[in-house]
């Protein structure tokens, strides 16, 4: 048999980079790295390049920035390219380790606009990062964007800090929900839900007002 694929990949859209060049090298506090998430997500839909979705791995104690990732689903045509993948991939080329929280490596953080999907939970525990930083969780995203987040641990949190990755939630929770509402409220949305489960998220929630 003769594979007709041998290797795949994903790259970030080239906006990103220009955006980056606009911003401080040096995140300091939890604040400062969300709102370059928020700037990412936002964009990201803005531009067509994938969902209202990103991430950001920092050092934690000084905020220097190591990867950021934003959703190339689409981009890519790879369903696990989401965020929070992307930009753990990243930092692990750019370390050159698959533990990010390996010996003698500073601690590194994740910030991202929304608690990790079922798929990004597993990602970020195997990653190696010490602290997860989340703008907020429920189902707002789902509501108004239609994205489905998958079958979610209601302890989740615990789990996490369990396994040494400390979790700060809330943090500019409502500019995350801002976005959700933003792109879910547009005409041209796709809401790429796997076998063939994508849905209008304004539809979606219509049902869930009924």
């Amino acid at each position: 048999m003769q594979l007709t694929s041998v290797r795949f990949g994903a790259e970030l859209p080239a906006w990103v980079t220009a955006e980056l060049d606009t911003v401080d090298p040096l995140l300091p506090d939890a604040e400062s790295r969300m709102r370059l998430v928020h700037r990412l997500a936002r964009r990201n839909h803005v531009e067509g390049t994938g969902g209202p979705f990103a991430a950001a791995v920092t050092d934690a104690a000084t905020g220097e920035i190591i990867s950021v990732g934003v959703n190339v689903v689409l981009a890519s045509g790879l369903s696990s390219m989401h965020a929070e993948v992307v930009a753990l991939c990243l930092a692990q080329a750019a370390t050159g380790s698959w533990d990010l929280g390996g010996a003698g490596r500073p601690p590194v953080e994740l910030t991202v606009n929304w608690r990790p999907c079922a798929m990004c939970y597993g990602a970020t525990l195997w990653s190696g990062v010490g602290v997860l930083t989340v703008a907020g969780e429920g189902d707002e995203i789902e509501q108004l964007t239609g994205f489905d987040e998958g079958p979610m641990r209601d302890d989740w949190r615990e789990q996490l800090e369990a396994r040494g990755v400390r979790v700060r939630l809330d943090v500019l929770r409502a500019e995350a929900v801002d976005t959700f509402r933003e792109y879910g409220e547009r005409a041209d949305v796709t809401v790429y839900n796997g076998g063939g489960r994508g849905r209008s998220p304004r539809s979606h929630a219509d049902r869930e007002g009924q």
